[in-house]
C-alpha cells in the first residue's frame, strides 16, 4: 500500500537529515513561538521530513506553497541531493511555486500569518456574510481612528488585501485613505464583497461535490490507482540503488 511506500521512504529520509539542522529550519522556530510550544518534540521537527517524502514519493518537480513553507522545500531538496550524491541518481530537486501574494497576513495584524490554528483566517469555504463578519474583526491602522483621520495604507492589512483582491481600485482606494476621504468601515465592506466574489466559483464547485459525492469517490479512486504505481516504482527505483534487494 501507499502508506508503507511513505512510511519506507520517511525512515529512509531520516537518516539523512540531522537533528540539528532540523532545529535550524525557520518555519519550526516561528510556529514553535506562535504556538508557545515549550518543549519541542520531533513530530514538530521531523515534519518537513514527512513532507519531503509526500513529495519525493511522487517524484515533484514544483510544489505549490506558501512563503512559510519555503524553507521546509529547502529540506526536501537537501534530503534528495544527499540521496542522490549517496546512492545514485533518483530524486529530483523540487522548487516551490510562489505566487505574487504567497503569504497573507492574518486578520489579527500585520505581522501575523493566516493560520486555522490562530483563528485569524478567511476560509474558502467561508459564506459572503461569514466574510463580512470576520473582516468587520480585522486590525486596520491604529493611527486612524475616525473617518476623516489621514490612513497609512502601507501598515494596514486590509490594504493588503486590496492589493491582492482588488487591484483594480487599489490605487484610488491608497489615495483615499491617506487623505481621509474613506473610513475604514466602508473599506473593509468593499474588500469583504471583492473576496466573495472572487471565493463564489470555489464555494459552488465545492457545493457541487458535496451533492455528489460518488463523482468525490471515482476521483479519489482513480488517483489512488495512479499514485499507488508512481509510489511502487519509485521505491523500487530507492530499494535497488540502495542494494536492499
Amino acid at each position: 500500500s501507499q502508506i508503507k511506500e511513505h512510511t519506507e521512504l520517511h525512515l529512509i529520509f531520516s537518516m539523512l537529515i540531522t537533528q540539528a539542522r532540523l532545529e535550524r529550519n525557520p518555519a519550526v522556530k516561528d510556529q514553535v513561538r506562535d504556538l508557545n510550544i515549550e518543549n519541542v518534540s520531533y513530530g514538530h521537527l521531523g515534519y518537513p521530513v514527512l513532507q519531503a517524502a509526500d513529495i519525493l514519493l511522487y517524484k515533484g518537480d514544483f510544489v505549490p506553497v506558501g512563503e512559510d513553507q519555503v524553507p521546509h522545500v529547502e529540506i526536501t531538496r537537501e534530503i534528495a541531493r544527499r540521496f542522490n550524491n549517496q546512492y545514485g541518481n533518483v530524486f529530483p530537486e523540487p522548487e516551490p511555486k510562489l505566487t505574487k501574494f504567497a503569504r497573507l497576513p492574518g486578520l489579527d495584524g500585520m505581522d501575523k500569518k493566516m493560520s486555522k490554528s490562530a483563528g485569524n483566517t478567511i476560509l474558502l469555504s467561508d459564506s459572503a456574510e461569514e466574510i463580512g463578519r470576520k473582516m468587520r474583526t480585522a486590525v486596520t491602522d491604529p493611527l486612524k481612528l475616525r473617518k476623516n483621520d489621514p490612513g497609512r495604507p502601507e501598515v494596514c492589512l486590509v490594504y493588503t488585501y486590496h492589493q491582492k483582491f482588488n487591484s483594480d481600485e487599489t490605487a484610488q482606494i491608497g489615495t483615499d485613505c491617506r487623505s481621509g476621504a474613506l473610513g475604514c468601515v466602508d473599506c473593509k465592506k468593499r474588500i469583504a464583497a471583492k473576496i466573495a466574489d472572487e471565493l463564489l466559483p470555489i464555494r459552488e464547485r465545492r457545493a457541487y461535490y458535496e451533492s455528489h459525492l460518488d463523482d468525490v469517490n471515482t476521483i479519489l479512486a482513480e488517483g489512488e490507482v495512479m499514485a499507488r504505481a508512481r509510489a511502487q516504482a519509485t521505491m523500487s527505483e530507492v530499494r535497488s540503488a540502495m542494494k536492499l534487494g
